[in-house]
């Protein structure tokens, strides 16, 4: 368990799995995953055996609330290349269907995520990519000081429209100055 003010982050288990689910499900939540069918309970079982269970290049917590032990929803790093020592940021909060809350249950996520990736893991750069119309993790993402990496123009398909990927990242040394 990390343990940080308002939450804490700890292994995902299986009674987890129904309500992450049922939140990735959401279709108003699923513009903004790389994942953009719905899936099933054999699905969902198989990413947790697959990547959570077994595979070394995905770190997964579930995002609990300190005061209750309440599921708030799901972050981790994944695709970690440990020779180059970075990985992907996955985050979303499912709890009263927010994705990314005012709260600070998000922002909090990152931060323990990011010293438990940087201190413990030893990566030197944590990245993202965001949509074009993700504006709430876009803003999230610059105030804990990411940076702009690069636009993967017409990128992803989404409502009829072809929308650019934004390649946002931070570094070992960027986030400890903060």
């Amino acid at each position: 368990m990390i343990l940080g003010e308002k939450i804490y982050l700890t292994s995902i288990e299986r009674e987890d799995l129904h309500k992450l689910m049922h939140w990735r499900n959401r279709e108003d939540f699923r513009k903004y995953f790389r994942e953009y069918r719905e899936i099933n309970t054999d699905m969902q079982n198989k990413w947790f055996e697959s990547k959570v269970l077994n595979d070394p290049s995905t770190i997964m917590f579930s995002i609990k609330r300190v005061s209750d032990d309440e599921l708030l929803g799901c972050c981790g790093l994944c695709y970690i290349n440990w020779v180059h020592r970075h990985a992907d940021l996955s985050l979303y909060i499912g709890l009263n269907n927010i994705y990314i809350d005012e709260e600070g249950y998000a922002e909090e996520s990152c931060r323990l995520l990011f010293k438990y990736g940087f201190n413990e893991l030893g990566l030197n750069k944590i990245w993202t990519e965001i949509y074009e119309f993700d504006m709430k993790k876009i803003k999230l993402y610059s105030e804990l000081g990411f940076k702009k990496d690069g636009v993967l123009r017409q990128n992803y398909f989404y409502d009829g429209k072809l929308w650019d990927s934004y390649v946002f990242s931070i570094l070992q040394g960027e986030f400890m100055c903060k």
